[in-house]
Formats: structure tokens, sequence, C-alpha cells
């Protein structure tokens, strides 16, 4: 007797713990409901994965990028030929940082969503659940972009072997609704050293460096597309900003006084990027209904 009522105590204390660990835990993986979104986070926790809908996508469009029409024609042609069922190529997409890569990647997600393209995007960690994602949506009649953004990998990761793996399928195929779409400032993904170049070897060094070299250099060349994206003139940068003014609602000739301002904009951040004139419109808006609520 005296030793059943501890034990009895133990076991309820036990129980207690056990249920605010579970609380604590994500649900079970369920299956996401596909009609709730055209777009998706791979969310984790705690060990557990799970596709999220985006509720608010971004709604950026195609017509709203300037002064990339060659990348636009390239991966909305491969794009339009997935979700019409044709084969297709994995598009890796490279250059200098904020001149559109990504919001490309988006803005073809709102082309094409209505014919059936969904996207997935995944977070460089979590590249080691790609099998997973894959087999979630493996069968379905929709089409999937996983997107992986700013991709790029240190010495000693390893989750590039599973994005290999998709890239090429392992021993299964990689299925026929599914490819990914990544961005990146490194054209081979992996960073590459000046002494990966000498032909000489000091003790201690790999017996075969040109082999590791050769294994960073293939991950990029699993791509089917490279699509390549270029710094922008001063006059490319100022039809940019002048562009998303417009979208703002800046009055023409508020947008005609600028352009001195914004090249300044551009000077104090040190780059004439997308994103550089994007953030200069917001601010130029801002500022312009902020002087309309004191004139009034």
């Amino acid at each position: 007797m005296s030793n059943t009522l501890p034990l009895e105590r133990l076991l309820a204390r036990a129980e207690a713990v056990l249920a605010r660990f579970e609380a604590s835990l994500p649900p079970l993986q369920q299956a996401p409901d596909w009609q709730s979104a055209v777009a998706f986070r791979w969310r984790k926790s705690n060990g557990r994965g799970w596709l999220q809908g985006v509720r608010h996508p971004h709604p950026i469009r195609l017509a709203d990028l300037e002064n990339i029409d060659d990348q636009k024609e390239r991966i909305t042609a491969n794009t339009r030929q997935f979700v019409a069922g044709k084969t297709a190529n994995n598009v890796l997409l490279t250059g200098t940082r904020g001149s559109g890569k990504s919001s490309l990647v988006k803005a073809v997600l709102n082309e094409y969503s209505g014919k059936g393209l969904r996207l997935i995007e995944v977070d460089k960690e979590d590249l080691v659940d790609l099998a997973d994602i894959v087999d979630l949506v493996d069968g379905r009649p929709e089409k999937f972009i996983i997107f992986c953004d700013d991709l790029s990998f240190e010495a000693g990761e390893t989750a590039y072997k599973a994005l290999k793996s998709v890239l090429d399928g392992s021993i299964a195929a990689p299925p026929d609704n599914v490819l990914i779409y990544a961005t990146s400032n490194r054209r081979h993904l992996m960073p590459e050293y000046f002494s990966e170049n000498l032909e000489t070897h000091r003790v201690d060094d790999e017996i075969h460096p040109g082999e590791t070299t050769e294994e960073k250099i293939s991950l990029s060349e699993r791509f089917g597309l490279w699509i390549s994206f270029y710094p922008f003139s001063q006059d490319d940068y100022l039809a940019i900003a002048n562009h998303w003014a417009r979208q703002l609602g800046v009055a023409e000739e508020v947008i005609a006084a600028s352009e001195r301002e914004a090249l300044n904009w551009a000077l104090s951040r040190g780059s004439r990027s997308g994103r550089v004139a994007w953030q200069f419109a917001r601010d130029l808006a801002g500022r312009q209904k902020a002087s309309r609520k004191k004139s009034k």
C-alpha cells in the first residue's frame, strides 16, 4: 500500500508532463487544404514539418518588372511548358542582389496560378525534407514549383545533397508535377577558393581536390535553365523607381522633380537595384501623402 501511492503520483506527474509537451508540438502532418491557397510555406517545429498556406501572397505582376525582358521571356516560356504538361527545366536565377530574381518567381506564380500552378517556399535549412515534400504533392493534378530563395551553401553543409537528389531523382524518378526554382548570388551555389585552382598539394591536403571542386560545380549544373541578372544602369534604375512611384500614386510632377533625389538614394545604398528603386518609391509616396495631410 505504501509503494502504490507514490507510484500513482509519479505516473500522474509523468502524464501531466507529457500532456504539456504534446500541447507544445505542432499538429501531426495532415494533407494541406489545396483549395485554400496558391502558395505554401514548409514550416517545421520540434522535428515535425507541415505545409502552411500563405493567406496573402505577394501581388506583384510580370508587367511590374522592368528592364528584365529577356529573363521574363525565358522563365515564362519554361513555366508555360510546365503548366501545359510538357517537359520543362528546373531553374537557377543568379546575379546581383535586388535585381528582381525572387520577384520574377512570385510574378510567374501570379501569372499562372489560374492554370493550376502552385508554389511551395522551402528554407535552405529545411532542404533535408525535400523528399517528404515531394511525396506530399506526388500525384496531385496541380503543378508545383518548390522555391528556394537566396540559396547558397557553405563548406561542410550537407543539405545540398538532398537538393541534388530531387533535381536528378534518386532511385525514384522526379515527379512530373514538380520543378525547383532557386535564386542565388552565386552561380555555383557553393564557395570557391583560389587554392582550389592550385596544382600543388601541401601535407594533409586532399589527394584529389579536383573531385571536390567538381562536386560543387555539379550542383548548379543540375538546373537545366540558368537565368542571369545584371546591375541596372542609371536610366534603368530611374525607370523602375518612376514605375513604382506611379503605382503608388505619386503625382507626375513630383516624380519628375525627384530624379536627383532618387539617384542620391541609390548612392547612399551603394546599389542601383530594383529593390532600392522600390524602397525609394515607397519613401517618396509616403512623404507625398504626409504633405497632403499637412496642407489640409
